[in-house]
């Protein structure tokens, strides 16, 4: 019963905190953005317009939710759920902070510690196509049909290049099992794995470049491309089925980041030598989580900065990106990865 109540109280806490970054995201980026383009953004609802997410919420609790009359209901209404739901998923595998020790009984700061951590990651976030689909394709809409139909074609083509980067780090790791893969990437920030760890600086650039291609940012947003297709698979969804597709945006950078920083950023490691650090306790493990935490934001802010920086890619350029580009280097990755694990120059 007390493990029951532990794991439930920790799904509580990771969904609560990742509906409240999703807030936060909506403010940062319109900020960034702003700064970026020489304009204030938001500064009217409450301090710095702090509040303007509380007001977007209320604004689209009120909205009037319209189905079209030729869409196939049923899908229509199941596809924002299919949307959030496997982002929150992917979320659950990954290690957030150490293992702590309260009331004496040791505390693992992930919500699910599986052998194929990794493998549970992917099947969730490679569901969240199906929801474009679904909504792409029952929203009866020809600009909905393209967005669909252009997320599953990009969704499939990036999958590749980034599960193969991943390969690659459960070579060097020799486990599917994230906490795992985080301890050892212990002590000095060059044992992580984008360092000597592993040498994956070439496997954490692709693996960076496909998640922005997976969780549809530009300069990869095909499938929504404003100019081209209103707002492509979600078009005809609005109030809280629109916010539903919005959310699991930003729940997808964040589960993307975090498998980044999980696999060749040390996680919550905080990358200085053990001798450097306090005593295992309050002190080291906070440090620890705000380690994370710090990472998360650095992200997010990359996500945000490349977004309002670089033109969105022809749709001919984003294919050719993908199959002759990024799939050929990591082949290329995993082949010299796999020989160096052999001849033991890296490896666990």
């Amino acid at each position: 019963m007390v493990d029951i109540i532990i794991n439930f109280l920790k799904i509580v806490i990771v969904f609560s905190l990742l509906m409240l970054c999703v807030s936060i995201m909506t403010w940062v980026e319109r900020r960034l953005s702003a700064v970026i383009q020489y304009r204030l953004g938001p500064n009217r609802v409450g301090p710095f317009g702090l509040f303007q997410p509380i007001a977007d919420g209320v604004k689209f609790l009120q909205k009037e939710d319209i189905i079209p009359a030729e869409a196939h209901k049923l899908f229509y209404v199941l596809a924002p759920a299919l949307a959030v739901i496997p982002a929150l998923c992917a979320f659950a595998v990954i290690p957030f902070g150490p293992t702590v020790t309260i009331l004496g009984k040791q505390i693992g700061l992930v919500i699910l510690d599986l052998d194929g951590g990794l493998l549970w990651a992917f099947a969730s976030t490679g569901l969240g196509v199906y929801a474009l689909v679904l909504a792409g394709w029952s929203s009866n809409s020809k600009f909905s049909l393209i967005g669909g139909l252009r997320s599953s074609a990009q969704m499939i083509s990036y999958e590749l290049p980034m599960a193969l980067s991943v390969v690659s780090v459960v070579l060097v790791s020799g486990t599917l099992r994230p906490t795992q893969i985080v301890v050892q990437q212990a002590g000095s920030f060059l044992h992580w794995n984008i360092f000597g760890g592993g040498f994956q600086l070439l496997g954490f650039i692709l693996f960076t470049v496909a998640g922005y291609a997976e969780t549809n940012r530009n300069p990869f947003d095909l499938p929504e491309a404003e100019g081209e297709l209103v707002a492509g698979y979600h078009t005809e969804y609005s109030g809280m089925r629109f916010a539903a597709f919005f959310m699991a945006e930003y729940i997808n950078m964040m589960t993307s980041s975090a498998l980044g920083i999980t696999l060749f950023l040390g996680g919550w490691q905080l990358g200085l030598p053990a001798r450097w650090l306090p005593e295992p306790g309050w002190l080291l493990w906070g440090a620890q989580i705000l380690a994370f935490v710090v990472k998360m934001a650095f992200f997010q802010f990359l996500f945000v900065w490349v977004r309002w920086t670089l033109p969105r890619f022809r749709y001919d350029q984003l294919m050719n990106l993908g199959w002759k580009g990024l799939l050929p280097l990591s082949l290329a990755n995993l082949a010299v990865t796999a020989i160096l694990v052999v001849y033991g120059v890296v490896g666990h």
